[in-house]
């Protein structure tokens, strides 16, 4: 039997919002496997679907830009918002986004080896950033996404480029792409459509819903029509086609896009700090190790 330790059950807690005994049975019946335990949970009816959503715990900025048919979206950070606000930083990200626009490196060590007009490395240019603010700042990713002449781009920043938001459409115009973009940047989709969610994730959710009903007491033979209900609502969350469209519920982004004229194409999406963990510190520790460090 594995070692179900209280980190542990936090962790699953907090991942699903159960109580301490409930998450307990859930570890102890799935042998320590957390994804197992999750599923187990939402077996018994007890949680809901994990949202996927990283910690965001580093500050900096996501900025976007256009360079005729290709375009880029990166991530700058810092290590405070004080810094990742002021304007030598923004500065800083606009330029180096427009040089992975322009240049198109296919690595973030290739991207610290451009240079600018007066033959300054981006590495260079965080480097004396790192000196002026005392802080350490880092590209952390990016992405060049490519178009053809009859696509669009369209692109949102959201409160400044604490989310940025890139998407490509067959057709349409740059409004429709910005609306869209806009939609991205706060639903926050996994997938264009449901084509391109693997078959692997669909079967496993299916086979969790099934579970799930069955254990409601649902009879059998309307357990398949709920499964398939609950599935679309499934698809309805991670599919941006299947999405309920932000600015007007009544249809779904891919029927907006389609009385525009366009298809959906591609998405990329930055949140900054997502998927970053930093240690969580306990303020009132932290004050009196100081005071007691003093004496």
């Amino acid at each position: 039997m594995a070692s179900i330790t209280a980190k542990l059950v936090k962790e699953l807690r907090d991942k699903t919002s159960v109580g301490m005994m409930d998450a307990k049975k859930a570890l102890v019946a799935a042998e320590g496997d957390m994804e197992k335990a999750v599923d187990y949970l939402r077996e018994k009816g007890i949680a809901k679907a994990e949202k996927k959503s990283g910690n965001v715990a580093a500050n900096g900025l996501a900025q976007v830009a256009v360079d005729g048919n290709s375009a880029a979206i990166a991530e700058i950070n810092s290590e405070t918002d004080f810094v990742a606000t002021n304007d030598t930083f923004k500065t800083l990200v606009n330029n180096i986004t427009d040089l992975i626009a322009a240049q198109k490196p296919a690595t973030v060590d290739a991207a610290l080896e451009l240079k600018n007009a007066d033959g300054e490395s981006v590495q260079d240019m965080i480097i004396k950033q790192t000196q002026v603010t005392s802080e350490n700042v880092s590209l952390r990713r990016f992405q060049v996404v490519e178009k053809t002449d009859s696509d669009v781009f369209g692109h949102y920043l959201h409160n400044g480029g604490q989310i940025a938001a890139l998407v490509v459409l067959e057709g349409a115009d740059e409004a429709t792409a910005k609306n869209v973009a806009m939609h991205v940047a706060a639903v926050n989709p996994e997938f264009v459509s449901r084509n391109d969610i693997p078959k692997e994730r669909l079967d496993h959710e299916r086979d969790v819903l099934k579970k799930e009903a069955l254990n409601e007491g649902k009879p059998e033979n309307i357990v398949e029509k709920m499964v398939e209900g609950r599935l679309h609502k499934f698809l309805a969350e991670i599919s941006l086609e299947d999405q309920a469209f932000v600015m007007d519920s009544d249809q779904t982004v891919g029927q907006y896009v389609a009385s525009k004229g366009g298809k959906l194409k591609a998405f990329v999406r930055y949140e900054v700090g997502e998927g970053i963990e930093v240690e969580q510190k306990d303020l009132a520790a932290e004050i009196n190790e100081q005071i007691n460090g003093s004496k």
